[in-house]
């Protein structure tokens, strides 16, 4: 399966989702003008995904601000994740979030209470390299 690139911006993140390895990434800042426009080509991609996974699926995100359009976009995929899982496959969300933002660690535990895919929390200092 191809892997799916989108450039970040600065209304949307980047996007890098790898079929053959089961690496996906989603990092930056999404608050796009036309959401649908943006998101369902990604989550068209990851339907085609769980049809043929990879052995294990690896889900990183690192955001540092989105809008309500994209927390909803976000949690179809988590839900993606969830039917992964429950037919027997290995999934883990790792959700990165910088040391001074509180906020995006409490998002990410609401994430975590509303799917049954074990989250991975990493915090990392402002002045390290993003993404690590």
């Amino acid at each position: 399966m191809e892997a799916l690139s989108i450039d970040f911006s600065p209304q949307t993140p980047l996007i890098h989702f790898d079929g053959s390895t089961g690496l996906m990434q989603i990092k930056g800042r999404s608050i796009p003008d036309q959401p649908d426009e943006f998101w369902n080509p990604i989550l068209n991609w990851f339907d085609f995904y769980i049809l043929k996974p990879a052995t294990h699926t690896v889900f990183k995100i690192d955001l540092e601000y989105f809008n309500i359009s994209s927390s909803k976009r976000i949690l179809f995929l988590l839900y993606k994740l969830n039917e992964l899982s429950e037919n027997g496959h290995s999934v883990k969300v790792q959700w990165l979030y910088r040391d001074s933002d509180e906020d995006m660690y409490e998002v990410g535990q609401d994430y975590a209470y509303m799917v049954k895919v074990p989250f991975e929390f990493k915090m990392y200092d402002d002045r390290d390299f993003i993404g690590s």
